[in-house]
């Protein structure tokens, strides 16, 4: 059966990283809130997996992964249980529990990207907290953007085998991740991020390795790939570039 990926079908957001793993693999995959909304499809669909009355284990919120009866949620458990069905982890569990603590701290830097725009309140439109969004991108922008290049670059450059990537010699969901924090920041934050460039080059070389894959690349190309906009989490504001 192929895997079921509940998603809002309208943005990247958390769900991005998933289909960037699925895609990769080429694996057989049913994006279900962009399908026509019929029964089993739609947005109905993946809201009735948040619903504990209808569910067990419900999620919080999306994204789901359904694999058969199994419903999982939580983008990095989701790649956790990916990562060694579609040959995206490593085989020891070592180096699988080191790559999920790498996407788990992606997940704190992912969730500082969001709260860039949105610092007070995800019930108060952007215009309502402009002015306490450009104090909170200044800081992201000075202080813990560099921080979180500076992470990556240190475990790209200790990763001891053979390849550029963040874990073992083989491509990982870990480094599709990080193409996609990258991907998005330079959609959000393009001044700053140019302007970082010169001190990353082992970041911006991952970026482009990974872009240039073939099922990435084609799937880039594709109307599959939403493309950034400003509903998702990577929004770009000029004022919050500098």
């Amino acid at each position: 059966m192929a895997y079921e990926l509940y998603y809002w079908p309208t943005i990247q957001g958390r769900g991005e990283f998933i289909r960037l793993a699925l895609e990769e693999a080429g694996a057989d995959y049913r994006d279900v809130a962009r399908l026509p909304a019929r029964p089993g499809q739609g947005v109905p669909a993946m809201l009735a997996c948040l619903d504990g009355d209808s569910v067990p284990h419900a999620a919080y919120a999306p994204p789901v992964l359904r694999d058969g009866d199994l419903l999982i949620g939580q983008t990095p458990n989701i790649l956790q249980y990916l990562g060694r069905r579609l040959g995206l982890a490593p085989r020891a569990e070592s180096g699988r529990l080191w790559l999920n603590q790498l996407q788990l701290t992606m997940a704190d830097w992912l969730t500082e990207v969001h709260d860039t725009h949105h610092p007070l309140s995800m019930n108060q439109y952007y215009a309502e907290q402009k002015q306490a969004a450009m104090l909170r991108s200044a800081d992201f922008r000075e202080t813990r953007l560099p921080k979180f290049l500076d992470y990556f670059t240190q475990v790209l450059l200790s990763n001891g085998s053979r390849g550029q990537y963040l874990v073992g010699s083989k491509l990982t969901y870990g480094d599709l991740s990080l193409f996609q924090m990258l991907a998005g920041l330079r959609y959000a934050f393009p001044q700053a991020m140019a302007r970082l460039a010169p001190r990353y080059p082992a970041l911006c070389a991952l970026h482009d390795a990974v872009a240039a894959r073939p099922n990435i690349a084609r799937y880039l190309r594709s109307k599959r790939r939403i493309p950034f906009n400003e509903d998702g989490i990577f929004r770009h504001y000029p004022e919050l570039d500098g």
